[in-house]
C-alpha cells in the first residue's frame, strides 16, 4: 500500500488538478490552502449561477455542510447532479450530522441523491448518516468506530462508495476492502478544520484519476503523518499556532521517504467477505 500511496501523490503532483469546493466558511481559507499545498489547484465557487459551469472544469468536487445554509445545499445539489453528469467523483463531507435533524437530513439527501465517490467523517457523523444516533458533541469526533463500521458498512451496501472513518485510529473501507491507519496526532483535535482539510486532499487524490479507496487512504496518511511531523517539530512555547503552520509545511513537503518511514497500517488491506 505505501508504495500506491507514493504513485498517487507523484501522479497528483504531476497532473495538478483543479478540485472544485463548496465547502464551509470557517475553514474555506484552509481547505484552499491544503489543496495548493499537496499540489492541487482550489476554486471555491458556491453561487448557483455558476456551480455547473465549474464543475465542468474541475477533476472532482468536495462538498461540505460544515456551516449549513439554505443557499448552498441548492448549489451543492446543482453541482453534485452535474458531476454525477459528466463522472467527476464526489467528496461528502458530513460535518456535524446528528447533531441537528436538518443537517442530519441534507447530508443524507446529499448521499441519496447523488452518486459519492467517498463519504469522510468522524464515528458519530458516519453513524448519523446511516440513520443512528451517536454522541456528536459539535464536530468533534467520538470514540464508536465499531458501531460507526456496522453503518458505514450499511451505506456502502445502499449505495456503492468509499467511507473514510477518521479517529484515533483511521478506518477507510468499500465494498470489498478495508484499510486501518494509525498516523496523527491528538493535538490535530486542537486546530479548527484538519478533518476538512483531510476531506479537500481526499478530493485531490481522487481527482487525480486514482480509485476512491486509494484516494482516502492517500489524503489520510499525508495529513496524519504531516501531523506527526509537525508536532515533533514543536519547541519550547511555541503551540498550536505553529503547529497549524508545519502541518502545512509538512503536507507541502509530503515525499516518498516520509510516507516510507512514517505510514503505520494497523492492518494490511484486506478483502472483505
Amino acid at each position: 500500500m505505501k508504495d500506491q500511496v507514493i504513485s498517487s501523490l507523484h501522479k497528483l503532483r504531476d497532473i495538478s488538478p483543479l478540485v472544485h469546493h463548496i465547502t464551509n466558511s470557517v475553514t474555506i481559507n484552509d481547505c484552499a490552502n491544503i489543496t495548493l499545498a499537496i499540489g492541487a489547484s482550489p476554486v471555491m465557487a458556491d453561487d448557483e449561477n455558476e456551480v455547473k459551469e465549474m464543475v465542468n472544469l474541475a477533476k472532482a468536487l468536495v462538498l461540505n455542510i460544515g456551516t449549513l445554509n439554505a443557499r448552498t445545499v441548492e448549489s451543492m445539489l446543482l453541482a453534485g447532479k452535474e458531476a454525477n453528469k459528466i463522472g467527476i467523483p464526489i467528496v461528502l463531507d458530513p460535518v456535524g450530522a446528528g447533531a441537528t435533524s436538518y443537517r442530519t437530513m441534507w447530508a443524507q439527501r446529499l448521499f441519496e441523491e447523488l452518486n459519492i465517490s467517498v463519504i469522510r467523517g468522524n464515528a458519530s457523523e458516519i453513524m448519523a448518516m446511516s440513520g443512528l444516533t451517536g454522541n456528536t458533541k459539535g464536530v468533534d469526533s467520538s470514540s464508536e468506530s465499531d458501531a460507526a463500521m456496522s453503518c458505514a458498512k450499511e451505506l456502502i451496501e445502499f449505495k456503492p462508495c468509499t467511507v473514510a472513518i477518521t479517529g484515533a485510529v483511521d478506518i477507510v473501507l468499500d465494498e470489498s476492502r478495508e484499510l486501518r491507519l494509525k498516523n496523527g496526532t491528538k493535538m490535530m483535535k486542537q486546530v479548527t478544520g484538519t478533518g476538512c482539510m483531510a476531506s479537500s486532499l481526499t478530493g485531490s487524490f481522487c481527482a487525480s484519476g486514482v480509485d476512491s479507496f486509494l484516494a482516502a487512504t492517500s489524503a489520510l496518511t499525508v495529513i496524519g503523518i504531516a501531523g506527526e511531523l509537525a508536532e515533533c517539530s514543536l519547541k519550547n512555547n511555541e503551540g498550536i499556532g505553529t503547529f497549524r503552520t508545519r502541518l502545512f509545511d509538512y503536507v507541502h513537503t509530503m515525499d516518498a521517504n516520509k510516507i516510507n518511514l512514517y505510514m503505520e497500517a494497523l492492518e494490511n488491506e484486506k478483502i472483505r467477505a
